[in-house]
């Protein structure tokens, strides 16, 4: 958590300078120029109030994150094509008698959003598949992460995302945290638990708590507690694990881990030994833990395949590795194999707060687990 304070008092600070920086650059425009009549200071203070009436607007819209995000992608933009722009002059010997870094930075700033808001919006499915000698038969296992309920879809969004999960023939569904977030509404985390009701997965559906779920405030900021959460899962056929195990038969057992943050509500979570250390190691152990911090720690445990989201593929560029270069996270996004644990970080069905993904996108993940022999038996 203190992380993310650290990040969003930079994000608010490149904004304001975003916004000086923009509103300058931007009175160079031709156009601007014509309407101050050639005085600068004029010239400066309409952009200023254009991009400051522009972010009001957007931060009714959408809120304060969302400005902060398209003012930062706006400001890097403008710096590469003013960059350029220089470099491209003197190369030319000559001057550029119009500014046209500014139209092109915007340009490309509007294009390069809209494709984030297509890969937060959109959700694509990517698949992964693993051998083992462990297993009966094979298993498919489907993964919904950070789905963040109310961010880029409400409960009736949700629930067609559910109906596509059934058409992949699942035979386990695990939610790795972060179903709901510190603001979604009574109604919404409801009928997100009832469409998780519908899922047809013969060998269950299994949930463990992310950072998000059970709130970083107060439970009546939400209009809804914890209890009834889980009893809205739990009513709908869902396995909530917290630090437990269970054994789904055809060798394979499911772990699910409480999450990291849980210590900080001055509870405990199980070491990765404590908890396998009563789990038959014959058997396929895929362990569910909503943050990826922990690999060292769950590969000496001997977990087969770890399942884990909360880093939504790294947010957007350029804070993407922020997470892996301070050490919160182990894995920003992807598969990644030690020792003789495979991990896997689901960059999230949705999105935290955030209406864009750049360099990453929205996904399901579903994981084939082939056992060695079985010849595809079914």
């Amino acid at each position: 958590m203190n992380m993310w304070f650290v990040i969003i008092g930079l994000m608010l600070a490149v904004f304001a300078s975003g916004l000086v920086y923009t509103s300058f650059r931007a009175a160079h425009f031709a156009a601007v120029q014509r309407i101050a009549r050639g005085r600068k200071w004029l010239a400066r203070m309409l952009c200023l109030g254009f991009f400051v009436l522009l972010s009001a607007i957007l931060w009714v819209v959408w809120n304060m994150m969302n400005v902060a995000v398209c003012m930062i992608h706006l400001v890097l933009f403008w710096l590469l094509c003013d960059f350029a722009a220089f470099f491209i002059a003197k190369i030319r010997k000559k001057p550029w008698r119009r500014y046209w870094a500014g139209a092109v930075a915007i340009a490309l700033c509007t294009l390069w959003l809209i494709g984030g808001w297509i890969a937060a919006h959109h959700v694509w499915t990517t698949t992964y598949t693993f051998e083992t000698g462990k297993l009966d038969r094979d298993i498919r296992i489907v993964q919904i992460s950070d789905s963040h309920i109310g961010a880029t879809f409400d409960a009736t969004g949700f629930l067609k995302h559910i109906e596509g999960i059934n058409g992949l023939s699942p035979d386990v569904v695990v939610i790795t945290g972060d179903l709901v977030d510190d603001d979604t509404s009574r109604e919404d985390m409801l009928s997100a638990c009832d469409a998780l009701g519908r899922l047809t997965a013969p060998k269950g559906v299994f949930f463990v708590y992310g950072n998000h779920d059970k709130g970083y405030f107060s439970e009546s900021n939400r209009g809804w507690t914890n209890a009834e959460l889980r009893s809205g899962l739990e009513q709908n056929g869902v396995i909530v694990l917290e630090d437990e195990s269970i054994q789904t038969g055809d060798g394979l057992c499911i772990v699910g881990r409480k999450d990291r943050s849980e210590k900080q509500r001055g509870g405990e979570r199980m070491t990765a030994e404590e908890l396998l250390s009563k789990v038959d190691r014959e058997q396929y152990i895929v362990m569910l833990d909503h943050q990826p911090h922990d690999f060292d720690g769950e590969a000496a445990a001997g977990a087969d395949l770890v399942l884990c989201g909360h880093t939504h593929g790294g947010q957007f560029i350029p804070i993407s590795h922020i997470g892996e270069w301070i050490g919160e996270n182990d894995l920003r996004y992807g598969h990644e194999r030690r020792g003789g644990t495979d991990f896997i970080v689901s960059s999230g069905i949705s999105n935290w707060t955030f209406k864009f993904k750049t360099g990453c996108r929205s996904e399901i993940v579903v994981v084939d687990i082939i056992a060695a022999g079985s010849e595809g038996k079914q």
